[in-house]
């Protein structure tokens, strides 16, 4: 990171006696849902604590959620999120596969971003929950100098429960600053072309590498509960174009492409049809060599490598598939890199040149 310090300097006209300043500057701020500290039940109830409270996650009533999810929910789930977490941990570097990954995009798009702009733009990442927390992560830009910010959740799709959430919380983080620094978030860019390219490219480069050319591709996109789509989120809107978009780039018929919603939780009804069921209908019904993508995730995590890639594979495999390839998340590709690049820039304007 810069160093704030070695850098000050006293602003030009200042009386002698004023304390020295950073160089001004412009920070980006990327941020990702977020991961627990650690598998181990403490780390994991911190985590679905701060996950599960959230109103724009669970928007129940906080007198009947709260004694739900402390006694009951938070005493059991994170045993059974613990493990799943540890069957994909990244013991190495003693953390989830989605820090490793975020980490590496940012450092990419932090020597992309200096290649063309030099030290004028700092970059940093943050989690909506658990650790690097978005009001560190600012605080740290505004006193290396940064006196503006670009806010850019990683989510192609905009939703209420990701990135609303997200901007929630830097907007939160803002309101703690003596000296705000003028800021912007980065829209949804679940049409852009540069990343409706990339997302057809990595199927493209996925399927030359099989034997066998997959019945259907299953574009797996989180969930929600239906009642927020009934309530004005254009979440399930985007996916679909995404994936209307994805079909026309890769130049396919409609059969060849399907969008299914993963990741159900509580009783209510979710978008559908569900993952899970949908690839055991495919089974059924003769399709028995699928492909699965997850186009809402900017990066491979709990809901990709465990959820997809073991639970719903599985669901396939019994109802009768045969193969079964997931097709990883554009995570730190270069291609993935140059798209979020370009999106940075065109929110740049009119503060770089």
């Amino acid at each position: 990171m810069f160093d704030a310090v070695m850098n000050a300097v006293r602003p030009a006209q200042a009386p002698v006696d004023h304390v020295e300043l950073p160089p001004t500057r412009i920070g980006v701020l990327l941020a990702n849902l977020g991961t627990p500290d650690g598998f181990t039940y403490w780390p994991m109830r911190r985590y679905l604590n701060e996950f599960l409270s959230d109103k724009r996650v669970i928007d129940y009533s906080s007198w009947i959620w709260q004694p739900l999810l402390q006694l009951l929910i938070l005493s059991r789930r994170p045993f059974s999120s613990g493990a799943a977490y540890k069957s994909i941990w990244n013991f190495e570097a003693d953390e989830s596969p989605l820090m490793t990954i975020t980490k590496q995009q940012t450092d990419k798009i932090r020597s992309e971003l200096t290649a063309k702009f030099g030290d004028q733009v700092m970059v940093e990442f943050c989690m909506r929950y658990g650790n690097p927390s978005t009001q560190s992560k600012l605080r740290s830009l505004s006193a290396a100098g940064c006196s503006k910010v670009l806010f850019f959740p990683l989510y192609p799709q905009y939703a209420g429960a990701t990135v609303a959430t997200a901007n929630d919380q830097f907007f939160r983080a803002l309101m703690q600053e003596k000296w705000q620094a003028a800021s912007r978030t980065v829209p949804p860019y679940f049409d852009r072309p540069e990343y409706i390219d990339v997302l057809a490219k990595s199927v493209e480069r996925a399927y030359t590498g099989l034997e066998e050319r997959p019945d259907v591709l299953v574009c797996s996109y989180h969930g929600l509960p239906k009642r927020y789509l009934m309530e004005g989120d254009p979440y399930h809107c985007q996916c679909q174009k995404t994936t209307r978009l994805l079909r026309e780039r890769l130049g396919w018929r409609e059969e060849e492409i399907t969008t299914t919603f993963q990741s159900r939780f509580g009783p209510e009804e979710w978008l559908q049809p569900y993952t899970v069921d949908a690839v055991a209908e495919l089974a059924k019904a003769g399709k028995k060599n699928i492909a699965v993508c997850a186009p809402a995730f900017s990066a491979d995590c709990i809901e990709t490598l465990e959820e997809i890639n073991e639970e719903i594979k599985e669901s396939f495999l019994v109802a009768g598939g045969k193969s079964f390839t997931y097709i990883p998340c554009l995570n730190d590709d270069d291609a993935h890199i140059a798209a979020l690049v370009s999106i940075i820039v065109d929110n740049l304007q009119g503060w770089i040149q």
